[in-house]
């Protein structure tokens, strides 16, 4: 009771301002304080008042609660530094930096083009009406090796001249393996040839070579994995019929994109919805697949045509039919004439 007595004979003898600033400050913190049930949410703005009462109220340390007096001082000195640290701050000279527009415009350049330099690079910004020193060009060019074409552009250029091969498993219903080998063209992604087995070896897949490319009809290039089971009458084989072998690297399934793609699609879309009885019976479904993929499968890297392309039917044929392929997993929709 007599502190309370003695702190309001204190309060009627302090000044108007100082009570106005004490009310604000008291407030402030009780505001802030309810924000958060645990602990005080401080932002920039609330350490902002603090730093402007220290700055203009003698008895700032009175009021002060929820923080120590130190924390504020620590706040005042790092906005003062921060404040000199922009002032202070140097202007940028030398050169005027390249647009980054441009410079990406020089490194996408020189990832296209390997066997460029930078003077023909250059020149070709040159007449874009992009002028800058060959030095500068050079500058930014990414180069990361000798040049040369990329695995995938290999691959692109020679779709026409390239035949894909691999194996897959397949379980049937007593719990064996059978093995299917695939071979697709990589331009056209028209399956050439499938065949079943529940033992392949080199002189049967050797021999799969046979049957699928008579006559002299046999790609120039065959890409493969590094599987054993293409090992010495494999490779003899290929040399036979003139074709170049070409092996991917180690673990790596991504050089040989066209056919693991056709693998999986094999799988989700037949495979994985049939229970194989024995080898007749995957044979058989093999055989239905390869039809309705070959001729009526359209594909999104065919500009939505068939490996085997079909031909556009107008609405004045007739009308809309449909006939199941694949066991009924797939239809095939044709006008039929009237």
């Amino acid at each position: 009771m007599l502190n309370l007595i003695l702190h309001l004979f204190a309060t009627a003898f302090r000044s108007r301002r100082s009570l106005i600033l004490e009310n604000l400050a008291l407030r402030h913190q009780l505001q802030v304080l309810g924000r958060r049930k645990q602990r005080p949410l401080l932002r920039d703005r609330d350490r902002a008042v603090w730093i402007l009462l220290r700055r203009f109220w003698p008895d700032w340390q009175g009021s002060l609660v929820m923080v120590q007096p130190e924390t504020v001082i620590g706040w005042h000195r790092r906005g003062f530094r921060a404040f000199w640290a922009r002032k202070c701050r140097k202007v940028q000279q030398g050169r005027p930096q390249l647009w980054r527009e441009t410079r990406k415009l020089i490194r996408q350049m020189a990832h296209d083009n390997p066997t460029w330099g930078a003077p023909r690079i250059h020149g070709e910004l040159l007449k874009l009406g992009i002028v800058l020193s060959p030095t500068t060009v050079a500058k930014y060019m990414k180069r990361t090796g000798p040049p040369s074409q990329s695995w995938k552009t290999f691959l692109e250029n020679h779709a026409e001249e390239i035949v894909s091969v691999d194996f897959f498993t397949v379980p049937t219903i007593t719990c064996r393996v059978l093995y299917v080998f695939l071979m697709v063209h990589n331009a056209s992604r028209r399956i050439v040839h499938v065949n079943v087995t529940p033992h392949p070896t080199m002189e049967w897949t050797a021999q799969q070579l046979v049957e699928a490319f008579p006559w002299d009809s046999a790609p120039r290039y065959l890409l493969r994995d590094n599987d054993r089971i293409y090992g010495w009458d494999f490779t003899s084989q290929v040399e036979m019929l003139g074709i170049e072998d070409c092996s991917t690297s180690y673990r790596s399934p991504w050089q040989n994109p066209y056919i693991e793609r056709l693998i999986g699609s094999v799988r989700r879309e037949c495979l994985d919805h049939v229970i194989v009885m024995g080898e007749r019976h995957l044979r058989r479904v093999m055989r239905e697949y390869v039809e309705y993929y070959n001729e009526n499968r359209t594909h999104l890297g065919l500009a939505k045509d068939c490996p085997i392309p079909r031909d556009v039917e107008p609405p004045d044929v007739g009308p809309i039919r449909q006939r199941s392929m694949v066991g009924g997993l797939h239809h095939r929709y044709y006008r039929e004439a009237a």
